[in-house]
């Protein structure tokens, strides 16, 4: 296998979307890679990406849960999530994997629970390295992805995409067992 360079913006970041996802799909052709995770809140990257060669390829879109920014909202609409399913893009909406009841409970009590500092700990590399993470994990969970194989995750920092790696992630109750192998693109500076 050649190496492979990892890709450094200057700045996180929406402005790197295109970019991030190019790469991601140049390296999953290289690797023979089949299944691709990314996170899209309101569904702008995963539909760039519906727009590239994804065709072959299991793209699922995670996104926030009902109720993440307001009680009973959904930030991913229906027709968006309609648009990306005829895309063959599955759409996958759940609580994130980092937070869960220990986000509840430190709203209502204050405090940092394992889960936090864990997330905390992938943000030392990016906030979309915390999010690629987290996002493979939840699509393995819901089954939407082989388990024991190598993918392509792609994250970012707010909004857009910003980060790509390949990894093989494990089931949520084995969490230490995933395994980066490759930073395909990040930011240089993680904030």
């Amino acid at each position: 296998m050649k190496n492979q360079v990892i890709i450094y913006f200057k700045k996180a970041g929406a402005k790197n979307t295109q970019k991030t996802l190019r790469l991601a799909l140049q390296r999953a052709k290289e690797l023979k890679i089949k299944d691709i995770v990314v996170a899209s809140t309101y569904g702008s990257t995963a539909r760039i990406l519906a727009q590239m060669a994804i065709k072959g390829l299991n793209v699922v879109c995670v996104t926030h849960h009902a109720g993440f920014e307001k009680p009973g909202k959904l930030e991913l609409t229906a027709k968006t999530k309609e648009f990306l399913e005829s895309k063959g893009i599955k759409v996958y909406r759940a609580t994130h994997y980092f937070s869960g009841v220990g986000r509840a409970i430190r709203l209502q009590f204050g405090g940092l629970y394992p889960g936090e500092i864990v997330a905390n700990t992938y943000r030392t590399l990016g906030e979309g390295m915390k999010v690629a993470v987290e996002i493979s994990i939840m699509a393995l969970d819901a089954g939407l992805i082989p388990y024991g194989k190598e993918i392509i995750a792609i994250g970012g920092t707010s909004r857009g995409a910003d980060t790509a790696i390949v990894l093989k992630p494990a089931h949520g109750r084995n969490f230490f067992a995933t395994e980066i192998l490759e930073i395909i693109c990040k930011p240089r500076r993680p904030k």
